[in-house]
């Protein structure tokens, strides 16, 4: 037995479950902080040719660029994320205590650290960053201070996945000779990570909650 099988082995079921979020919440911060920092608004930079790229824009709102109206709608955003991420957080800790189905846990703590990755945008980044233009990338803790406050930041996306962009035909119902672009939501990191926690949990819920009481 190696070492690393040695430490892997003591670490208890919470160690780990708290490693994976903190590896999530490290990629996606990296990745966030990278962005913002080296590309302006709406610029981008190909990964798969034209079907996959990173496509910079930022949203005041939930995932997928979905938005919530207004500062009152920011402020009511950000708090529903705490309950959230306070309320999922309990929640994963009884599934740990109860030695729930590992990759349960591992959904669930996906989830917590998506929402918390974008809790973290929302929550700080408009005192740490100054604002990102079509122009002008923005500056880690500039002097004259960030470009909102507290709770009013933006949340920053970057992967878009055209796969398909063609027109609607002509003698199609919907939209006729109309752009159709899927997948057409830029997302991030956080988003892909709550996305694939509550969707495991949807289709494997027989096998995840086979023996919790």
């Amino acid at each position: 037995m190696n070492l690393f099988s040695s430490f892997r082995m003591k670490l208890s079921t919470g160690h780990k479950a708290i490693l994976f979020i903190l590896l999530i919440l490290l990629v996606d911060q990296a990745l966030k902080i990278w962005v913002k920092t080296h590309m302006t608004i709406g610029q981008e930079i190909p990964i798969f040719g034209r079907y996959g790229m990173l496509h910079f824009i930022e949203n005041n709102g939930m995932a997928f660029g979905m938005e919530l109206g207004g500062k009152g709608g920011k402020i009511l955003l950000s708090i529903f994320r705490i309950i959230a991420i306070a309320g999922i957080s309990w929640y994963l800790s009884i599934l740990i205590k109860k030695n729930a189905n590992w990759s349960l846990i591992m959904a669930v703590s996906a989830i917590v650290a998506g929402a918390s990755g974008n809790f973290i945008d929302s929550a700080f980044y408009g005192i740490i960053f100054s604002e990102s233009t079509y122009d002008k990338v923005a500056v880690l803790f500039p002097p004259e201070g960030g470009y909102s406050s507290l709770l009013l930041g933006k949340v920053v996306d970057m992967f878009y996945f055209p796969v398909i962009n063609t027109t609607w035909p002509d003698w199609s119902p919907i939209k006729p000779g109309q752009q159709f672009i899927f997948f057409r939501p830029v997302f991030n990191i956080s988003d892909a990570a709550i996305t694939c926690g509550v969707f495991s949990i949807i289709i494997f819920q027989k096998k995840m909650f086979k023996n919790i009481s």
